[in-house]
C-alpha cells in the first residue's frame, strides 16, 4: 500500500467534502485518516490516503484540477513508509478547555507549558464565538500525559496560567472506557 497526505484549503462552500471524497473514491483510494474544519471563512482539510497501485503523485494525473479550478489550494505528497501509522503514545488522554476574552497571547503560553513538561498535543482547535461586541476565544487541546505526569500536575500548571492569562482553563481525563 502506498500512502499520501492530501491537504486542501479555500473559501468555504457546501459540497467540498463530497467533491473531494468522490475524486478519491473514483480513483480507488482509501481514506486512512482525516480532519476537516473551518478556519475563519476558509475550509481546511487534511487527509492521509492510500492506494495499492498508485505509488507517485504522477499517478493521480489531473484528478484534483477541478478542485483547484474552484479556488481550492491542493497539496499532495507521498508519505515515507510508516508515516501513516499513528504513534504509540502511552499515557493518559486529556482535554484542556480554555475560554476567555479574545486577545493576543493565549495559545503560546499554554502550549509552551505543555511542551516544557513533555506533554504531546494530539489535537488543537481554536474558535471565536459570541458576538462581534463580546467575542469569546475558545481553545480545545487534546493531549497525552506521559506516565510520569499526573492529571493533578497538569491541572496545577493550568491553574497558574489561568490567573496570568485571565482566562478559564479546565482539564479533564478523556481516556476511553472499554466495554
Amino acid at each position: 500500500m502506498h500512502y499520501f497526505s492530501l491537504t486542501l484549503i479555500g473559501q468555504d462552500r457546501i459540497g467540498i467534502v463530497a467533491q473531494v471524497t468522490e475524486i478519491l473514491f473514483r480513483r480507488g483510494c482509501n481514506i486512512a485518516d482525516s480532519s476537516c474544519t473551518l478556519l475563519g471563512g476558509q475550509f481546511a482539510m487534511i487527509l492521509i490516503i492510500s492506494h495499492p497501485d498508485i505509488d507517485s503523485m504522477a499517478g493521480f494525473g489531473n484528478a484534483f484540477e477541478p478542485l483547484e479550478a474552484e479556488g481550492l489550494a491542493v497539496s499532495l505528497r507521498p508519505l515515507p513508509p510508516g508515516g501513516e501509522q499513528p504513534p504509540s503514545l502511552p499515557g493518559t488522554l486529556c482535554l484542556i478547555s480554555v475560554y476567555g476574552c479574545d486577545k493576543p497571547g493565549i495559545v503560546y503560553p499554554v502550549v509552551r507549558e505543555l511542551g516544557d513538561h513533555q506533554i504531546n498535543i494530539t489535537d488543537l482547535n481554536t474558535k471565536l464565538v459570541g458576538t462581534a461586541k463580546n467575542p469569546v476565544y475558545v481553545m480545545m487541546i487534546e493531549v497525552v500525559l506521559p506516565p510520569q505526569v499526573s492529571l493533578e500536575d497538569l491541572a496545577g500548571w493550568m491553574t497558574a496560567l489561568r490567573a496570568s492569562l485571565q482566562v478559564d482553563i479546565s482539564v479533564r481525563d478523556i481516556t476511553p472506557v472499554e466495554f
